[in-house]
């Protein structure tokens, strides 16, 4: 599960009392399914790490075609460690959770090295699955890559090795296939991929199932995507190649005040809880990575994985309301349409992923951080450029989102 949601603020203000307001009314309709208690959130106690009142270890599925087997569940370390003695990693371990995912620019190496001490703590390096990441767009600069993993991870090997953040289909043609094909040969990983974030993940998942090479694919995938006929075709093909699928951003997050018009009700689940759900029900899913930023959450998410119930179909159906009555605030990075749309190199979907960092997970100094990163060109606009310009980009978007809103909303925030 993504990071609790507790953002300080909304959103455009002129529209929020009026969409409340619509909301409210469109869901009051909604049939109450029982009372709201939540038996598996109980479990979601922050105790003692070292405390062991549950059995270890949490369900697995086939890691594609390999033979190997992997946790349904795993952590994503894009967050704050204590590089001593970090309490959620060794809770997450000591609960089953043993895949961690990690990669080169998280926290500039800071993840890294504090996985490399917590693999000091366990003494058992095969113990752990573990991922790591390179955002370079080149060969030599994820040859490189792999290297600096290995030396600030302490390990001679990873388990997964993935080209971060790709967009480009030009990242699946033959030469970087064939550095994938070098690097498990070498040693250096068990095994290749990439991770996707941005809007073109259904021509990326059709060009790795058509090209070969691809051992794993990490993409956004979550309850909002349910029924994207193109992506669920992708998602078959790759399936059918035996490539292992590996769901992040399975939150589907937009800001708690907006997310909570819709009043989720389970005898069984949290909300967070009924949204992992939803993807594992998936079974051509392999693992979830969580980013769980507290002992709670991880003893929240292990409940769920370890929970033999399924999601009701009324707890699908309010899910479904949810997408729908909260898709204008929730940007599944398709910057090829809206971005498309608009003259000059202005960038939309960037800033509204930073804007979420910040609204949704409470990293506002990393969102901000990352604006400014951007080029100038790309976050230079007028308030009569976003009048002029933006209406043909919030026409084509398919979450119908107020695109010149969110970024005036993104500037007067990060900026």
């Amino acid at each position: 599960m993504a990071k609790k949601q507790d953002p300080k603020h909304m959103g455009p203000e002129s529209s929020e009392p009026s969409r409340r307001r619509f909301l409210k009314s469109a869901v009051a309709t909604a049939s109450a399914v029982g009372a709201a208690a939540t038996p598996l959130a109980a479990l979601a106690r922050d105790e003692d790490p070292r405390a062991s009142t549950e059995p270890a270890g949490i369900p697995t599925r086939p890691f594609g075609n390999t033979g190997k087997r992997v946790p349904i569940l795993h952590l994503g370390t894009a967050q704050r460690l204590d590089p001593r003695y970090d309490k959620l990693m060794h809770r997450s371990f000591a609960a089953g959770v043993t895949w961690f995912d990690t990669a080169l620019a998280y926290g500039r190496g800071a993840s890294h090295r504090a996985i490399a001490n917590f693999l000091t703590q366990i003494e058992d390096r095969k113990a752990l699955w573990l991922t790591s990441k390179s955002g370079a767009p080149s060969v030599p600069g994820l040859r490189a890559g792999v290297d600096q993993a290995l030396d600030e991870l302490g390990t001679d090997y990873l388990d997964l090795y993935l080209m971060h953040g790709v967009d480009d289909p030009r990242m699946l043609e033959r030469q970087y296939l064939t550095l994938g094909d070098e690097l498990k040969a070498s040693g250096k990983t068990r095994f290749f991929g990439f991770s996707c974030h941005d809007g073109n993940v259904v021509a990326l998942l059709n060009k790795a199932a058509e090209s070969g090479g691809i051992d794993a694919i990490l993409f956004r995938y979550n309850f909002r995507r349910y029924g994207d006929l193109a992506l669920n075709r992708a998602i078959d093909a790759c399936h059918r190649k035996g490539i292992a699928l590996l769901a992040m951003k399975t939150q589907g997050s937009v800001p708690k005040e907006i997310e909570s018009v819709v009043e989720f009700r389970s005898q069984s689940f949290t909300l967070g809880q009924a949204k992992l759900k939803s993807v594992w029900a998936d079974e051509r899913i392999t693992s979830i990575v969580s980013e769980m930023d507290s002992v709670a959450l991880v003893r929240e998410n292990v409940a769920a994985a370890r929970s033999e119930t399924s999601l009701t179909a009324e707890e699908s159906h309010q899910l479904n309301q949810l997408a729908a009555f909260t898709a204008a605030y929730s940007c599944n990075g398709c910057k090829h349409l809206c971005e498309n749309a608009v003259p000059g190199p202005l960038a939309i979907a960037a800033p509204l992923r930073y804007l979420m960092y910040h609204e949704c997970y409470g990293k506002s100094e990393r969102a901000r951080e990352l604006y400014r990163e951007l080029p100038a060109a790309a976050r230079a606009f007028s308030d009569r450029d976003l009048e002029r310009d933006l209406a043909q980009a919030s026409r084509v978007c398919p979450q119908g989102i107020d695109i010149p809103a969110r970024l005036r909303r993104a500037r007067e925030v990060l900026a």
